[in-house]
């Protein structure tokens, strides 16, 4: 069965034209309102041609992860950028060399991400962006409509512009939607009519471009298959018994794996030639919800899917048949819920309740894993992250974070050497070095005094 596209094409040749050319102007056309925000914010008169992310000069030194010692030097990263903002970043995602933030204003910013100088912005109907992701020239979002907006990204001259192409569900679709008969180990609430549009919080999506199929999830406990080509819903089914929080797919498979506050792991397929999904996998290895997925692959194309609950850890499993996966340990270090996750090369990044972020690092041989380093600057829960590699002959890489305490954070992080785990250690600490190494990796959260009130007293009502 080869799924395999035989030529890259651009995805915006699915859609009509639309008439209307949404306006994506650099930062010099914001409103006035907007540039006496930043200079109130600053407390210096707003400069339109300077970055307002407070920057720090090329010559910042680098700062040393606290997690290493002068023995242990594998890894450096600083703080380049950090950006308030007036509301919480929901959702983060890298399009080339620009990074694009979505908020609950109705405006994605877009960034560029080394100088971190605005380039402008997407302007929508409707705000809340909560998922966001890219691929080609194309750029999903969700909105607190219940709807997903398709743009068109292009840059002129240096100058970045955008055009809607696309919403989702279309008025037509309505019409010719058909309801399918769902399969009883799928369908939760049996009784509740599908419709080609989510109920409730667009949280997540994941885009498999071999077969131009959109998935997205909901707190409304659906998932919903998009044929974009078509400009359809394929099939929508409910998936979980809680809201869905995160989702990724698997290129080379076309498995979707979506994780929920039910506390379970699911994999899903869609059946080759149909359209309706089917339920391979459930990975429930606690209770606890589970509020973020990553897919790492190997050099062997092997992949690992990593969840992170609500308990702090990290659990993941390793591919060892095309639908077998095995529960390959736990990683331990966060003090609160694990809110995202990102995969880059051998590399996992977590962005925790706790204002931290952890890089840890995967060993190719023994999948064994290791804490790298703890970076520490934000003051309420880490709420998204993504990132982007730079160069990977000596892996150098940009990390993007945004935080409850409304701050955006940019770090610039390079390895400088392969460093060898010691031999019989386990990710899961059972190991006295491994509980030595993890011991260095120990930080003291800086959580602002009011989110600590308010945590401990939602824990003194359980």
């Amino acid at each position: 069965m080869d799924r395999q596209l035989t030529h890259k094409k651009s995805l915006s040749c699915f859609f009509d034209e639309d008439g209307t050319e949404d306006q994506s102007p650099s930062f010099q056309h914001l409103t006035r309102h907007n540039q006496n925000f930043l200079s109130r914010l600053h407390g210096t008169h707003f400069n339109p041609d300077a970055s307002p992310l407070m920057s720090q000069s090329p010559e910042s030194s680098w700062s040393p992860s606290p997690s290493l010692t002068p023995s242990h030097p594998s890894l450096l990263y600083c703080c380049i950028s950090s950006l308030r903002r007036d509301g919480d970043i929901y959702s983060i995602t890298v399009f080339g060399d620009l990074v694009l933030t979505g908020s609950n204003s109705r405006r994605v910013y877009a960034w560029q991400s080394l100088d971190c100088h605005a380039k402008g912005y997407v302007q929508a109907s409707s705000g809340e962006v909560r998922a966001m992701l890219t691929y080609d020239d194309m750029l999903f979002t969700s909105h607190k409509d219940h709807k997903i907006r398709i743009w068109n990204m292009r840059t002129y001259s240096g100058s970045f512009r955008s055009r809607k192409v696309l919403t989702l569900p279309c008025a037509s679709h309505f019409k010719s939607f058909i309801c399918r008969s769902v399969a009883p180990q799928h369908r939760l609430t049996p009784n509740k009519p599908i419709t080609p549009q989510h109920r409730d919080i667009i949280s997540c999506m994941a885009y498999y471009h071999v077969e131009g199929i959109l998935y997205t999830g909901s707190f409304d406990k659906t998932i919903k298959a998009w044929k974009l080509c078509a400009k359809k819903c394929l099939d929508s089914f409910v998936g979980h018994g809680d809201h869905i929080n995160d989702m990724v797919v698997n290129q080379q498979s076309g498995y979707l794996f979506t994780c929920s506050s039910d506390g379970t792991v699911k994999m899903w397929l869609r059946v080759y030639g149909e359209t309706s999904h089917v339920l391979v996998k459930v990975f429930s290895f606690h209770t606890y919800p589970i509020y973020a997925l990553a897919l790492g692959m190997s050099s062997s194309q092997r992949s690992f899917l990593y969840s992170g609950s609500s308990d702090g850890c990290i659990n993941f499993w390793v591919q060892e048949m095309s639908t077998h996966y095995n529960h390959g340990g736990v990683l331990e270090g966060h003090q609160f819920a694990v809110l995202c996750l990102v995969a880059l090369e051998n590399l996992v990044i977590s962005g925790s309740e706790d204002s931290t972020i952890r890089i840890w690092r995967r060993d190719k041989v023994k999948f064994s894993h290791e804490c790298l380093a703890v970076l520490e600057g934000h003051r309420g829960p880490v709420r998204c992250l993504a990132a982007s590699l730079q160069d990977e002959l000596v892996m150098s890489f940009l990390v993007y974070s945004a935080s409850l305490d409304q701050t955006f954070k940019v770090w610039r992080v390079k390895l400088l050497r392969e460093v060898k785990i010691p031999s019989g250690s386990r990710s899961n600490g059972d190991d006295d070095t491994e509980d030595a190494n993890s011991a260095v990796c120990e930080a003291t959260p800086v959580l602002s005094p009011s989110w600590v009130k308010k945590k401990l007293q939602c824990r003194s009502l359980k």
